[in-house]
């Protein structure tokens, strides 16, 4: 008797098994390379996770890896993403030349307009276009970061042959061929090296927006910021949160759901606003450091957008169909714009 109720109980268990790890969440492991006080962190990666928390009924949790924890270097994040070693990351295209040549489209100099507009127009774009590169991987946002500001340690810059020579930390590929067409000597690196660099003069100055500022300690390094008000912005990086295609492909319908209507067009709106907050934070503290900020003039900037067309020529070349896509880019940015 007593082993027949032993039997009856271990089956029992084994039936209750199935459904107590179907109950059990599904952890997403999700990796960046900012400290947890940076905008991108607070601003967007928590509240997004909070979102799929809540709409799948805690089903889908977020176990979040900042300041790359995870290992490896900023510049690995898009690789470690599609092997499987974090599941979602976010992290810009042009730390990894060369393998986004078709949606870098939108770093090209004065090309996007207003942040939000411009975020759905790239969205678009990509889904169209540029999916090939994401192979591996399932688009959740793709955006574009507001403004780049110049901030330089010693030296207020205001023309071209100010800049001239100057070692500046570029933020992609056709950030150093901006640098590079207005006469400064592009340095490339991923904003985590920046700090570093600056403290021991490896670099002059830094091409970065303005939410970076203050947990980089960008106005504690630096103490001249120019910024380039134009009705096109002189240039601003790519930005994309990814999830590895097989993680988001075993997960079961409903919770794919989740993921799906968190994701999209509207999205990369929403997440590209969330860091319009913190860009005047931080030109708030930086004036309240004392530094200077100012902007070019725009007689000035007439002829820094002169000298950059030279890039945006030279990837119409180097792409193929790139006269096309350049233009339906443009278009949607035109579209989208307020």
């Amino acid at each position: 008797m007593r082993l027949k109720q032993t039997l009856i109980a271990t089956a029992l268990l084994g039936l209750a098994l199935p459904a107590t790890a179907q109950n059990e969440p599904i952890v997403l492991k999700l990796a960046h390379s900012l400290p947890p006080i940076s905008a991108a962190h607070t601003k967007f990666i928590v509240p997004w996770c909070e979102k799929i928390e809540a709409a799948s009924q805690q089903r889908l949790k977020c176990q979040i890896y900042p300041a790359m924890s995870l290992g490896g270097a900023p510049a690995q994040l898009f690789q470690q993403v599609r092997d499987g070693v974090s599941d979602i990351t976010w992290t810009l295209p042009g730390w990894t030349a060369g393998r986004f040549p078709v949606s870098e489209v939108f770093e090209l100099p004065f090309f996007t307009a207003d942040r939000e507009g411009s975020s759905r127009a790239l969205w678009d774009f990509v889904q169209k276009n540029a999916m090939s590169e994401f192979a591996g991987v399932k688009p959740i946002a793709t955006w574009v970061t507001g403004p780049y500001v110049f901030h330089f340690r010693d030296k207020e810059v205001k023309t071209l042959a100010d800049l001239k020579g100057m070692k500046v930390r570029a933020p992609s590929r056709l950030g150093n061929k901006l640098l590079a067409s207005l006469g400064a000597v592009p340095v490339g690196m991923p904003v985590p090296q920046m700090p570093e660099s600056l403290a021991k003069g490896v670099i002059e100055g830094a091409l970065v927006p303005w939410e970076v500022v203050p947990p980089t300690k960008t106005h504690e390094l630096t103490k001249f910021h120019a910024e380039v008000a134009n009705e096109r912005t002189m240039t601003a990086a790519t930005m994309i949160f990814v999830m590895n295609q097989k993680k988001y492909d075993s997960l079961p319908a409903d919770l794919k759901k989740v993921i799906d209507d968190n994701s999209g067009r509207d999205t990369s709106a929403w997440v590209s606003a969330q860091f319009a907050p913190s860009d005047v934070a931080a030109r708030e503290m930086t004036v309240a450091r004392g530094n200077t900020v100012y902007a070019i003039p725009q007689d000035e900037l007439a002829k820094w957008d002169a000298a950059s067309r030279v890039v945006t020529e030279e990837w119409i070349k180097e792409v193929a169909d790139g006269q096309r896509l350049h233009d339906e880019a443009a278009a949607l940015v035109k579209q989208y714009s307020k």
